[in-house]
């Protein structure tokens, strides 16, 4: 399946051999790999206009039995330009209206205060918390478990 879904300001298209050096520089910089883990391949590299490269998206379950879909990782290099907000509501949008699926989840760091405000105001709900769950050096970190079902999505988009 090929996914391309765009704005005026991004492109989301399938990730190739020849961006995973972006993918994995940008995973690794300083100002992201205290929020994510470890990169295992796939999905959307996210573009501005102008066509660079900002960012990349990690999605999995898209042909889950109980229609459940996963957003493995999203990674924003270019901070501070709403680009992160809408690349989740274009990908949320994507798969809420191009497949049959029930529910969207992604977890993040409870640390990760920017991040989870983003997926708030995005119609994602906290469900729980996996406590201490992730070692890093000496000590453990949480991760809290979010998620947004199809109607609620579709009351999210009436309300916008």
């Amino acid at each position: 399946m090929v996914m391309i879904i765009h704005s005026e300001a991004l492109v989301l298209q399938r990730t190739t051999v020849q961006d995973l050096a972006f993918v994995l520089a940008i995973e690794q910089s300083e100002i992201n790999r205290v929020y994510i883990g470890q990169w295992n391949k796939e999905d959307l590299t996210v573009w501005d206009s102008s066509g660079k490269r900002v960012g990349y998206i990690i999605i999995t379950g898209l042909q889950d039995t109980h229609l459940t879909v996963c957003i493995k990782r999203i990674v924003i290099h270019s901070k501070g330009f709403g680009y992160g907000k809408l690349s989740l509501c274009l990908v949320t949008d994507w798969i809420f209206r191009h497949t049959e699926s029930h529910r969207l989840w992604l977890d993040v760091r409870d640390h990760n205060h920017r991040a989870r405000h983003v997926y708030e105001s995005c119609g994602f709900t906290l469900e729980g918390t996996l406590r201490d769950c992730i070692k890093v050096g000496e000590h453990f970190e949480s991760l809290h478990i979010m998620s947004i079902l199809r109607h609620e999505y579709m009351e999210h988009e009436q309300k916008l």
